[in-house]
């Protein structure tokens, strides 16, 4: 019981073992008038439900309305000073981003503000979802889980459109793309019980997909664009001759999505021989076997390329309809500008 009220941040709590053969009962508590703050210390694990009693009713006994309010507001203010103390290492390593910056400002690059802004942006944006995600990870809502998988997808058709800003509707066409590819992977691996349907697996997961997917699609739909510009004449002649959209751009959609894909298969190829990926890396840094950590990352890989050949091969699909006409003509405002 009343590591249940630890739990609750009714009292700071602390235990640990130190005779745990003997079992030794030897707690006592230390209650300050200054601070109004009462601090719980522990030798040993609670054995007894005898001992469990005695110190709860202890506890009952002291005047809760001179320290409550002080235990509340120092666990409100705990979880800022941990934050604060974690990002010491961070802030240190932004040494070498200052080692950039000086070598940009020795050879004129003029890519010193750019730098000092990312930089920036990142601190703000990883401290706010790291906010959001150990918000996410305490819920039992499932909402939320895809409130953030479609928040993700929003950002990422946003980018990947805007890779391929000559594409009409191309945020449009590559959230759709992207959000099919990643929602297709996602849905088999929850149905093979690779991964639960949980926010601490499901979040981080997605956010691996869509990376990848932005990145493929974003290619895929410009590459297209561009190659279909470059051989307008050959493209025409096709169509004249009877073929279906589908038919005359055969060549330029093969060739598109074999430049795209080709980045995601060569790390396929080179995994762990060149670098240890992200997630492999993380769960070796964070204590795990490394055969627990191959494991994963072979699954992360199979579902990257999944993920990203569903997404680009849609992305060509969706593309069709703002290339050509109802005719079966190619758009000629699509193609005018370079």
């Amino acid at each position: 019981m009343l590591l249940s009220l630890g739990r609750c941040h009714v009292i700071p709590f602390f235990k640990q073992i130190y005779d745990s053969s003997n079992s030794i009962f030897t707690r006592w508590a230390k209650y300050s008038s200054k601070t109004g703050l009462f601090f719980f210390y522990s030798s040993t694990l609670f054995t007894t439900t005898t001992q469990h009693n005695t110190l709860l009713q202890y506890y009952l006994t002291l005047p809760k309305t001179t320290h409550m309010h002080s235990v509340e507001a120092t666990m409100d203010l705990e979880w800022l000073f941990d934050y604060l103390k974690g990002m010491i290492k961070p802030v240190a390593a932004t040494v070498v981003v200052l080692l950039a910056v000086l070598l940009s400002f020795v050879q004129k690059l003029g890519l010193e503000g750019e730098m000092v802004y990312s930089i920036l942006r990142a601190f703000v944006q990883l401290s706010v979802i790291g906010f959001v995600l150990q918000f996410i990870f305490t819920q039992e809502n499932i909402g939320w889980i895809i409130l953030a998988y479609l928040f993700m997808v929003t950002v990422a058709g946003y980018t990947a459109g805007q890779r391929a800003k000559h594409v009409p509707r191309g945020k449009y066409i590559a959230g759709a793309s992207i959000l099919a590819g990643t929602a297709v992977t996602m849905f088999l691996l929850v149905l093979l019980k690779v991964f639960p349907f949980t926010p601490r697996y499901i979040i981080p997961i997605a956010g691996m997909m869509v990376g990848n997917a932005m990145t493929v699609t974003g290619v895929t739909m410009k590459k297209l664009r561009d190659d279909i510009k470059l051989q307008m004449s050959l493209v025409e002649t096709a169509l004249a001759l009877g073929a279906t959209p589908r038919q005359a751009t055969i060549q330029q959609v093969k060739r598109a999505l074999v430049i795209a894909l080709s980045p995601v298969l060569d790390n396929a190829k080179t995994v762990g021989l060149i670098s240890l990926p992200g997630a492999m890396t993380g769960l070796i840094m964070g204590g795990a076997s490394p055969l627990e950590a191959i494991q994963l990352q072979i699954v992360v890989m199979n579902m990257l390329i999944g993920a990203s050949t569903v997404s680009s091969i849609m992305s060509t699909y969706l593309c069709w309809p703002a290339f050509f006409t109802k005719a079966y003509q190619l758009e000629s405002k699509v193609f005018k500008f370079d």
